[in-house]
């Protein structure tokens, strides 16, 4: 559960970064982080998945401290480092990059019947937005575990997250009523909210699809409409 929690307290920036994890900040580098917490680049590239040490951006949450079963390699010393990379910096509709899952990694159900009136691009929106009528069913799009239901989270209103597995996880917000429980078993398809406008200003469920802690585009594991 805090596993998913984390990652998508990685969009939202609001609350205390766990232990063993850091949020990028304005002006840092990989390097910058990695003497700050007493590691190396190649570890943080590789506990985080990251897909060259230009890559961070500004909130994005970086695992410092080794998962389970990797080991830690040692700093370098000081005179055999290399130039700072570039700093991270706030994504822009020009710099935003389009992520997506692997090609039939997962098989989606759509999440709500409706109008796509926002679709993901990677920077400005990291997931969709599907509109209709107060009350529409929203169902999990996949089957796995409620990691969170509930409303405690600033900007997404009454919101559920959904882990599928290890790597995926799925995020509905600004419902208007949740109908499931964390920890509760769903199946792929079954109703788990009503669409609403909770912290919103229009009626519309926000999804978001998540992998290996990134936000992906969904469109490539839903079926065509």
């Amino acid at each position: 559960m805090m596993a998913a929690l984390l990652v998508l307290l990685t969009a939202c920036g609001t609350t205390k970064v766990q232990p063993g994890y850091y949020r990028v900040e304005s002006g840092d580098t990989l390097y910058q982080i990695a003497r700050k917490e007493g590691t190396t680049v190649s570890n943080l590239v590789r506990w985080n998945k990251l897909s060259n040490s230009n890559s961070i951006e500004v909130g994005q949450l970086l695992r410092v401290e080794p998962p389970a079963g990797q080991a830690r390699t040692s700093p370098p010393s000081k005179a055999s480092t290399k130039a700072n990379p570039k700093p991270a910096t706030r994504a822009t509709a020009s710099s935003g990059k389009r992520r997506t899952a692997p090609p039939g990694a997962i098989s989606l159900v759509w999440p709500a019947q409706g109008k796509v009136t926002r679709g993901y691009d990677g920077s400005h929106s990291n997931g969709i937005v599907i509109s209709n009528s107060a009350g529409t069913p929203v169902v999990s799009a996949a089957p796995g575990t409620v990691a969170y239901s509930g409303s405690g989270l600033r900007g997404y209103g009454h919101l559920v997250i959904v882990k599928h597995n290890a790597s995926f996880l799925s995020i509905y917000a600004h419902n208007s009523k949740l109908l499931v429980k964390e920890g509760q078993r769903v199946s792929q398809g079954q109703k788990i909210a009503e669409m609403g406008n909770s912290d919103s200003k229009q009626v519309g469920l926000y999804f978001e699809l998540r992998y290996d802690g990134q936000a992906v585009d969904p469109a490539g594991s839903l079926p065509p409409k």
